[in-house]
């Protein structure tokens, strides 16, 4: 990737993340940024193809951060565990402003358009994820679990945005160590 390239994405990445998708606009990005328009259409269609970049970095530094959890776990419920400590700790981060993947639903209701097609993605992902590894953990079928944990962290993401995160982290934590419980 250019340094062009870099400085626009990372510049996008965090405007998008601390003041939303439709608020940052273009102009402000590229004098942020320190680039020309030109360069910037170099590397992207447009913004929403810069939207769409965000969202699979973002998208990626999930499933690396899940895919390090789970490969430094002690046991398969020590890799559930990893993920809903890792989702803990992100909500408890200074500069933490709810999920980006949710935070980007909300601004692109239309489930056609691009945007809120790689939302969708990548909470199947999520989903697929959790329940595989909660497969791994006692007989009971995974899916119904799978579902209580994604909506488990949908509820804390944003409830870290409202209040003291700290007491939500340890609310999920909890929660998770039930769903644990349940499955043997």
């Amino acid at each position: 990737m250019s340094d062009a390239r870099n400085r626009l994405l990372g510049t996008a990445s965090r405007l998008f993340y601390s003041e939303g998708l439709h608020s940052v606009g273009v102009d402000r990005i590229l004098a942020e940024a320190k680039v020309t328009r030109a360069t910037m259409y170099r590397h992207f269609a447009g913004k929403e193809d810069l939207v769409l970049a965000y969202l699979a970095e973002a998208d990626k530094a999930t499933r690396h951060n899940v895919e390090a959890g789970v490969a430094a776990a002690a046991d398969d419920a020590d890799a559930v565990r990893s993920v809903a400590r890792g989702i803990a700790a992100h909500i408890r981060l200074e500069e933490f402003r709810g999920c980006a993947f949710l935070n980007a639903a909300a601004e692109y209701a239309d489930p056609d358009h691009p945007v809120h097609k790689a939302v969708l993605a990548h909470r199947q992902w999520f989903l697929d994820t959790v329940t595989a590894l909660l497969a791994r953990v006692g007989d009971a079928p995974a899916e119904r679990d799978g579902r209580h944990f994604v909506m488990l962290r949908d509820g804390a993401m944003a409830a870290g945005c409202l209040s003291d995160p700290g007491p939500i982290g340890d609310t999920l934590l909890e929660a998770v160590e039930g769903i644990l419980r349940a499955r043997g």
